[in-house]
């Protein structure tokens, strides 16, 4: 298996890869086993995905073909 790129989980980059999966934050909460208020907390930028929960971000996201870039990146053509 090859190392997966490290990605900075900003509000902006959960928000839209809850999007993309079609989920609201509780049932996203309940899908990756935390509370609905961490998910919430993530998104208004009070806390940022650390340690376990940041792997398992980053898993879900390759998994579900998520582009991991924001509208702003994609408009001005930058990389995340």
């Amino acid at each position: 298996m090859g190392q997966r790129r490290r990605r900075q989980w900003d509000r902006a980059r959960v928000r839209a890869l809850r999007q993309h999966l079609g989920l609201t934050q509780e049932k996203m909460a309940e899908e990756l086993g935390i509370r609905q208020q961490t998910v919430s907390e993530w998104e208004t930028g009070v806390y940022r995905p650390r340690g376990s929960s940041d792997t398992l971000l980053g898993i879900v996201a390759e998994r579900s073909g998520f582009a991991y870039r924001t509208k702003k990146e994609n408009e001005n053509g930058d990389l995340a």
